[in-house]
């Protein structure tokens, strides 16, 4: 099995990042960060390459509408704990504008977190639309959601077919260990 792997990436571009940041809460905070923590190599790869590093996840199932209680903007406290206060910057969307205006501003190195992506009801559908706007703003994509990636979603499946695409550390884990 041949895959690519991000020391396969570009240095210094803009990388979308889609993770498992699906988390249990508890009274409003994060309760287990262990899918938190699983991230932290790929971000850490990503950024001694220069990279600017978009963190894009799913929480619960809000089905294509907002729904306050599933954004990912509560998770923001607890990813800044694992990053051991690395500034993590959160954007309330994930496509548009918005996502442009911050990346532009964001440092190499820096890492944005974007809005839960199943506020979209393109993301479930594998809308192909809905694909090109959330690939629109970056340079490459990384798959490090194993969990998520038999799903034929946009932010899995349909941005993989629009950007040169990578392997995250956790989804190389997983595949190597299925090679051997």
């Amino acid at each position: 099995m041949s895959f690519r792997r991000i020391e396969d990436a570009p240095s210094g571009k803009t990388a979308l990042v889609r993770v498992d940041f699906n988390v249990p809460m508890a009274d409003g905070k994060v309760s287990d960060d262990t899918r938190l923590r699983a991230a932290l190599p790929t971000i850490r790869a990503l950024q001694a390459k220069g990279c600017k590093v978009a963190l894009l996840a799913h929480f619960d199932r809000p089905k294509g509408k907002r729904v306050p209680e599933m954004s990912l903007r509560q998770i923001v406290g607890a990813l800044g704990e694992v990053l051991e206060d690395d500034p993590v910057v959160f954007v309330d969307d994930c496509v548009g504008a918005s996502v442009k205006s911050l990346l532009d501003l964001l440092p190499s190195g820096g890492i944005v977190l974007l809005e839960n992506v199943r506020f979209y009801p393109g993301e479930e559908k594998n809308d192909s639309e809905f694909a090109k706007q959330l690939a629109a703003n970056f340079d490459f994509y990384v798959n490090d959601a194993f969990s998520a990636a038999h799903r034929a979603h946009a932010s899995t499946e349909g941005v993989a077919h629009l950007l040169p695409a990578y392997a995250g550390k956790q989804m190389e884990r997983e595949l190597d260990a299925l090679e051997a």
